[in-house]
């Protein structure tokens, strides 16, 4: 469509991207960066990134029989993720989940750089969300900047709606983040009625806070100064990692030309600084990789844009890495040493946690033999072993549990004659005696089996090894 436009309409819109270009500069923290909105592909790809945090808002209210489908109970030391219940015994799989996140973390980077940064940081999400909103109130970027240096109590009048809803975001955010940990059906109706605890309230007011702090005055400045993987992308990069890269052989020597120009004389770009305009971070992406740079993309558009108006081509811009740049062949994903060891750690992590879900019992048992004797020899010839069996159930009811024992033959179980008791999430203990004739003992240690079951539920049990000592 650019190609059919003639040369005096894309002199006049050069003209009109000139006179805007004088706005924007490199941010040196000192004022606030006021980004151009552009349409594009990568702008597109942004906002459907940014909706899978809807799940942090929606998915406390999503109901698995009859409870919050993911509720992290603290008090009660429970953590229900649909339907599985998950108690601080079987935290050894969080360690796993935690090692996968951080490597899958580590790999991204390395090969596509803060691709994380970029699309689904809650700060650069919700960053992009206050700035939209500000825009919406305040106009485009040049209004913007006029507004800032008018009478504050121009501002105040401008501004004022603005901040409240900033504020009904962030308070939001921190209802949000509560509901994870209370039953989210019932915590609007606690709240307005004040009867949540005292730290649930501190929580909602600290997340209210620091997401108007952050998202609406800092904004790029947490990722200069307060981030710190913005200060570790630069390990994990390597000359193969795919970035926002600015083609300086295609692009220099830089200067204002007209569609049908002389394509000689100068590079393509030709100076415009729309890539600066649109940068949430205000960094000049033709001067390299920097710190600031968060692999957003949304220089990639901008450009992009101005190539079609001038009759260029796309790309000036563009995903790449140093090697593609210098002409170097790029390896194939499966054929980068990093990658694969990376992929190797994941995929073992990733299987000790659904190793760790699918040996998940509802009722554990753990056997304690006494050390100290380790036998008592009994008035009758007979052998005694004590033994401290703890019984953890971790269903929602409370379980009346029969205990037994086998592998020796004549061996006599005393103290759990009856049911045991054991309430819904918690560890019940009780101490028991095996009993065995000297005369059926067959060696010093000799191996035998606790088992214990849900008398209303057979389907609920668990086994667990032992030993019998006697006199060798």
């Amino acid at each position: 469509m650019a190609d059919s436009l003639p040369d005096q309409s894309v002199g006049q819109q050069l003209d009109a991207l000139y006179e805007e270009a004088g706005h924007w500069h490199v941010n040196t923290g000192k004022e606030t960066i006021h980004a151009k909105r552009v349409d594009g592909r990568f702008r597109r790809l942004k906002w459907w990134a940014s909706s899978v945090w809807l799940i942090f808002f929606l998915g406390p209210y999503l109901r698995w029989d009859d409870r919050q489908a993911v509720l992290f109970d603290i008090p009660n030391r429970q953590y229900h993720l649909f339907g599985v219940t998950v108690l601080p015994q079987d935290f050894w799989m969080l360690s796993l989940l935690l090692l996968f996140f951080a490597i899958l973390l580590a790999v991204v980077t390395a090969t596509a750089g803060r691709v994380w940064c970029g699309y689904f940081c809650f700060q650069t999400v919700w960053t992009d969300l206050f700035t939209l909103i500000e825009e919406w109130f305040e106009g485009p970027p040049q209004a913007r900047r006029k507004l800032d240096a008018a009478p504050w109590t121009t501002q105040l009048r401008v501004k004022l709606p603005k901040h409240l809803l900033w504020l009904l975001i962030g308070a939001l955010t921190g209802v949000g983040f509560v509901a994870w940990f209370t039953d989210s059906w019932a915590l609007w109706g606690q709240l307005f009625r004040l009867e949540l605890p005292l730290v649930a309230y501190v929580t909602v007011a600290v997340f209210a806070a620091f997401t108007y702090v952050f998202a609406g005055h800092m904004r790029e400045q947490v990722c200069f100064w307060l981030c710190p993987y913005a200060r570790l992308q630069g390990v994990m990069y390597d000359r193969e990692t795919i970035l926002p890269t600015y083609d300086r052989a295609r692009g220099e020597p830089r200067g204002r030309s007209l569609k049908g120009g002389d394509a000689g004389a100068l590079g393509d770009c030709i100076d415009c600084r729309q890539c600066v305009a649109v940068c949430p971070t205000g960094i000049d992406i033709r001067v390299g990789q920097q710190e600031g740079c968060i692999t957003c993309a949304l220089c990639l558009d901008a450009c992009d844009a101005v190539m079609d108006k001038v009759g260029r081509p796309r790309g000036l811009i563009r995903y790449a890495s140093y090697d593609e740049m210098e002409g170097v062949p790029q390896p194939a994903l499966w054929q980068r040493p990093r990658v694969i060891v990376y992929a190797a750690i994941m995929s073992l992590a990733l299987a000790g946690i659904v190793y760790g879900l699918g040996t998940l019992s509802t009722l554990e048992l753990n056997v304690l033999h006494e050390r100290q004797p380790l036998f008592v020899l009994q008035s009758d010839g007979s052998i005694q072993n004590r033994y401290t069996l703890k019984l953890l159930n971790k269903t929602t009811v409370e379980l009346r549990v029969a205990v037994t024992v086998a592998g020796l033959p004549g061996l006599e179980l005393a103290g759990a004659e009856a049911p045991i008791a054991v309430p819904a999430g918690r560890v019940a203990s009780v101490v028991v005696f095996a009993r065995l004739p000297r005369a059926r003992l067959g060696a010093a240690y000799s191996p035998l089996t606790f088992h214990v079951q849900a008398v209303d539920d057979p389907a609920i049990g668990h086994a667990v090894d032992s030993v019998f000592v006697g006199p060798g």
